[in-house]
């Protein structure tokens, strides 16, 4: 950085983000920092990189200097670069910089708007402060670059009319949306953004989660288990004291059927498009709408929620489940001592067409939630809309249930090893989502806290190893097959560990420490680079 220019962050650290084990640090994150809604195709080059400019922008309005910027140059570097173009990542990128956020875009305009850009050569900052801006010579991918902290790296620099250097920041997308800042480096060995936009609000965010606050911390599996059996606590009941720290019960629940909104609607308007193909290079058709007709015929009669689950995703007061929550108090928690449920399973296309659906829309810009990721977005849907389809008696309460105990499961996977294919391959996104989602299952099933922990294990044991290689850089093949077939591994792994009584030689803390050491020992063109495998296999004409 030359001398003047302004860095717009804390004091400098170059530790690594994959670098430390964080033995001293709690787990507990946030189930909304994991769950969150945004844009496809990809919550790490999609997602990320828009948050990131974002808060660069943002940091420029709040030091009040972004009236002096003349110039803005952007640098996109390793995976970002080599899978961007597919992946939205510049067009992510823009976005940003006008002062959009992934959670607010108004997805029908953001096309139309970037072509504006690419023909006017001008953009907003922060919508605010119009300056020139070529994206072919002011947005460069890197290709033959990486910076050293990780693959997904950007750096934004803004210059005054005279060509000084005015403000300068790099920024590293980690997976599920999560933007890690080199220069703010915060206790423990961490320095995550989360979704926080305000850079100061995020720095004490992260200061304040420490070992002291987290009302019952875990760092991993084993103490995950051993919290459950010393409070009486289901995993679900866990996460909802510790989520008491920073919302209300109610706000929890709303918040949770609010996701699963998001989440059923991109599984309805992925079943209901008509449009024949998804966009990019390679043609590709939708499926889920064949599917559909096939399968699911009036399970979606019209453009609402099927009629099952109305009620659950569009109000809180309809229902005699909804309208318990209202009146107890306590009802508002997860509960323990769920009933044990027998499944005679029904059609697995159900589960096939569910991730399709919602993978189709993700890779067509649509909205999704990030489960833990974009390119794993059709997993944790799929598997919760077949149980509330197919098992659910309480709607409401199963969802909350569900989605605590998924989040769980992803934030010892956050803090063992990565949610980022860059660094782990599809084994950190799809294979994450799968041993989520068999937790998830068979705690809702009525599984033990042992039967729900070995269902994570294997959910994950059979995807390891899994690389990312999607062709041609696009969120479609093997993307969304992939997510179809994490599905199904989801259900047969939790339906494998609620038939055995819960012991099992390998564990989940043994099985994530294994992804990470494969993730790390796995070649470079097999992490999200579009340098191996099927993109390399598979011809593009």
């Amino acid at each position: 950085m030359r001398p003047g220019s302004r860095n717009l962050s804390a004091a400098s650290s170059s530790s690594s983000p994959e670098s430390s084990k964080k033995e001293d640090h709690h787990a507990v994150v946030s189930t909304f920092d994991l769950f969150s809604i945004g844009i496809g195709p990809s919550s790490s080059h999609t997602v990320g990189p828009m948050r990131a400019a974002r808060i660069f922008v943002g940091d420029l309005v709040a030091h009040k200097v972004i009236d002096q910027v003349a110039k803005l140059r952007v640098d996109v570097y390793g995976s970002l670069a080599l899978t961007g173009l597919g992946h939205g990542t510049p067009s992510a990128i823009l976005m940003g910089i006008e002062g959009e956020t992934p959670e607010g875009i108004d997805t029908s305009s953001m096309q139309a708007r970037i072509d504006n850009i690419h023909r006017e050569c001008r953009i907003q900052l922060a919508s605010t402060h119009a300056i020139d801006f070529n994206p072919k010579k002011d947005l460069i991918l890197q290709y033959g670059s990486s910076l050293p902290q990780h693959p997904n790296g950007m750096r934004l620099t803004a210059f005054t009319k005279s060509g000084d250097m005015l403000a300068t920041n790099e920024y590293f997308s980690i997976g599920g949306g999560f933007v890690v800042n080199d220069q703010t480096q915060m206790a423990h060995g961490e320095n995550l953004y989360y979704k926080q936009y305000d850079s100061d609000k995020a720095a004490v965010a992260r200061r304040d989660q420490d070992l002291a606050v987290a009302t019952l911390p875990f760092t991993n599996a084993l103490d995950l288990m051993k919290v459950c059996e010393r409070e009486g606590m289901s995993i679900a009941q866990v996460v909802h004291a510790n989520e008491l720290q920073w919302r209300s019960a109610t706000e929890i629940r709303d918040k949770c059927l609010d996701i699963w909104k998001v989440m059923d609607g991109s599984i309805r308007n992925g079943c209901l498009s008509e449009e024949p193909y998804l966009p990019g290079s390679l043609g590709v058709k939708r499926r889920a709408p064949s599917l559909y007709r096939k399968l699911l015929r009036g399970l979606y009669p019209s453009t609402d929620l099927s009629p099952s689950l109305q009620s659950t995703a569009t109000t809180t007061s309809t229902s005699s489940s909804q309208q318990d929550l209202v009146r107890d108090g306590e009802a508002l928690r997860p509960r323990n001592g769920r009933k044990v449920k027998k499944l005679l399973l029904p059609a697995l296309d159900y589960l096939s067409v569910y991730a399709i659906a919602v993978n189709e829309e993700n890779a067509a810009g649509g909205r999704v939630v990030t489960a833990p990721t974009n390119g794993a977005a059709g997993v944790i849907p799929a598997v919760l809309k077949y149980y509330l389809e197919f098992v659910s008696e309480d709607p409401t309460n199963d969802i909350v249930d569900f989605l605590l105990t998924a989040a769980a499961i992803g934030m010892l996977y956050k803090r063992g090893a990565s949610i980022s294919a860059a660094e782990m391959g599809c084994q950190g996104e799809v294979g994450v989502a799968c041993s989520m989602s068999a937790a998830a299952f068979a705690a809702v099933m009525g599984g033990t806290i042992e039967q729900v922990e070995n269902a994570a294990e294997i959910g994950m044991e059979h995807n390891l190893g899994l690389t990312c290689d999607p062709v041609d850089g696009l969120v479609q093949i093997p993307c969304i097959e992939r997510n179809a077939l994490g599905a199904v591994k989801a259900v047969t792994a939790a339906q494998l560990a609620l038939n055995e009584d819960g012991a099992h030689r390998v564990t989940l803390d043994q099985v994530i420490e294994t992804m990470r050491q494969t993730g790390m020992d796995m070649q470079h063109k097999y992490r999200e680079t579009s340098l191996g495998g099927l993109a390399v296999n598979v011809p593009l004409c």
